[in-house]
């Protein structure tokens, strides 16, 4: 079976109202996490009260959220122009979700973790909010990334998760990195129709409306947007028991393009 059939999920038609389990413990085990989409219709109520680290990204609509103690209304009315509003929950505090909008959708994340840390809503204020590749390699990895969690931020959590969003036709992850700890990426585009591709050590994956793709570890996975379409992905890396993610490993053959001073073809 190639990479391609093994790793990358697709949900084409989008997702049914409920929870839509795409990688789970008995999928992907070596994942060391779960990861779905909750779509909700207005009306709509969700619980979870698992003795599990649970992370909820919302992507679009408004909800209603209760838990420990707080009552709070998110709203998010696109991935492209509008930062996310995520819940973060230590094991064991229950979360309440009412819809308030039709096609309200969050990205559920799960994984074990026996420290003890507070939940926290992140907003706009907590999150870091950059624009990467500016100025390097003839603007050609020009994206805004948006970092919810990293080790920096939470060093209990076991999640680092986040969003990017590639201006069409540039590229994100190049120079092509790795890293030891497993990752999941989840995508979406501008118009729906469009596509990207996806380096995954030494072969090619098609990237559509709604796929995931589970980044094995210590694999490159270099990334493209077609012209013509932005394409958002959230990423979320799964830290490991003392190693968890600070930094990518780069390949060191391609680290002369992004240099200030590099000559690139045309203008070499």
């Amino acid at each position: 079976m190639d990479l391609e059939a093994k790793n990358k999920i697709r949900n084409k038609d989008g997702f049914k109202p409920g929870y839509t389990e795409i990688v789970s413990k008995e999928s992907n085990p070596e994942m060391l996490m779960t990861f779905g989409v909750l779509n909700m219709k207005a009306g709509d109520s969700y619980s979870n009260d698992e003795n599990l680290e649970r992370i909820y990204v919302l992507l679009q609509g408004e909800a209603e959220l209760n838990y420990d103690g707080n009552e709070v209304i998110v709203q998010r009315d696109n991935l492209y122009d509008h930062d996310p509003r995520t819940l973060h929950l230590p094991p064991g505090i229950k979360v309440d979700i009412k819809a308030l909008t039709d096609n309200t959708e969050f990205t559920v994340h799960r994984t074990e973790n026996d420290k003890t840390f507070p939940s926290k809503l992140y907003g706009s204020e907590e999150l870091v909010n950059e624009v990467r590749g500016k100025g390097t390699m003839n603007e050609t990895g020009t994206r805004l990334v948006r970092t919810i969690i990293d080790y920096s931020i939470d060093p209990k959590a076991n999640f680092m998760i986040g969003e990017d969003v590639q201006y069409p036709g540039k590229w994100a992850g190049f120079p092509s990195h790795s890293h030891d700890q497993p990752e999941i990426y989840f995508y979406r585009f501008l118009p729906e129709n469009g596509f990207g591709l996806l380096k995954l050590g030494d072969q090619g994956v098609c990237l559509e409306q709604n796929d995931t793709c589970v980044i094995p570890v210590n694999l490159v996975h270099p990334q493209v947007a077609a012209p013509g379409y932005a394409m958002y992905f959230l990423w979320v890396i799964r830290h490991l028991d003392g190693n968890p993610y600070l930094g990518p490993d780069f390949e060191e053959q391609h680290l002369w393009a992004e240099k200030p001073d590099a000559k690139i073809w045309p203008d070499k």
